[in-house]
C-alpha cells in the first residue's frame, strides 16, 4: 500500500468518523431554536435556548449552575419562558430577589429528578403503576406522571398540570424534557 493510498484511506475514515459525530450530536431535537448536544451539560445547552432564558436566569439566581453542570444524572423538566410568563404577575420578579433564594431553589428543584429518565422509561412506569406514577424530585416534591392523548403530563402538588412538549433531549449529565407550565410545590 502506498503512502498516498494510506493517507487517502485515513482521510476517508476521518471524514466518515466526523460525519458520525455530527449526526449523533444533531440527533437531539432543537430547543428554543438552538441545537442541543448530548456531549454538553444541561446548563451548557440550556443557555442557548431562546425559550429558556427565564429558567437560566432563575438557575443562576438560585445558585444551581454548578449542581446542574455536575455529573448527575439528572432529569430536568424545563419550563419555557411562556410557562413562567403564565404565573401571576410579579411572581418571577419576586422569586428572583435574593431574599427569596430558598423559595426559588425549592421551585426549581421540584423540576429535577436524580435519574436519567427518558420518556420511554417514564411511560413504562406510568403503565406499570396503572396509569399514574409518583415522581420524587430532588426538591422533595412528588409529581404525578400520567399520559394523556399520547403525551406525558405532570401534576404538581398544587394540582397544576404540565405537558411534556419536547421529550428526550439528551445531555452529557442526563436528559431534559421541555414542559409548558411551571410546577409548584405545595404551600
Amino acid at each position: 500500500m502506498s503512502i498516498s493510498t494510506t493517507l487517502r484511506s485515513g482521510l476517508i475514515l476521518a471524514l466518515v468518523a466526523g460525519t458520525a459525530v455530527s449526526v449523533q450530536a444533531s440527533s437531539n431535537p432543537e430547543v428554543g431554536g438552538a441545537p442541543m448536544y448530548d456531549n454538553k451539560t444541561i446548563v451548557e445547552n440550556a443557555v442557548n435556548s431562546k425559550d429558556h432564558t427565564t429558567l437560566v436566569a432563575a438557575v443562576k439566581a438560585a445558585g444551581l449552575v454548578d449542581t446542574l453542570s455536575g455529573k448527575g444524572p439528572f432529569t430536568v423538566f424545563a419550563p419555557t419562558n411562556a410557562a413562567f410568563d403564565a404565573l401571576p404577575a410579579g411572581t418571577v420578579d419576586t422569586l428572583l430577589k435574593p431574599e427569596n433564594k430558598d423559595q426559588l431553589t425549592k421551585v426549581l428543584t421540584c423540576h429535577v429528578v436524580a435519574a436519567d429518565a427518558m420518556s420511554s422509561a417514564i411511560e413504562k412506569m406510568i403503565k406499570d403503576d396503572g396509569g399514574m406514577h409518583d415522581v420524587k424530585t430532588v426538591g422533595g416534591c412528588v409529581l404525578k406522571a400520567s399520559e394523556k392523548n399520547g403525551m406525558i403530563t405532570l401534576t404538581d402538588e398544587t394540582g397544576g398540570t404540565a405537558t411534556v412538549t419536547i421529550a428526550d433531549v439528551k445531555q452529557s449529565n442526563g436528559v431534559i424534557h421541555v414542559i409548558d407550565k411551571v410546577l409548584l410545590p405545595k404551600g
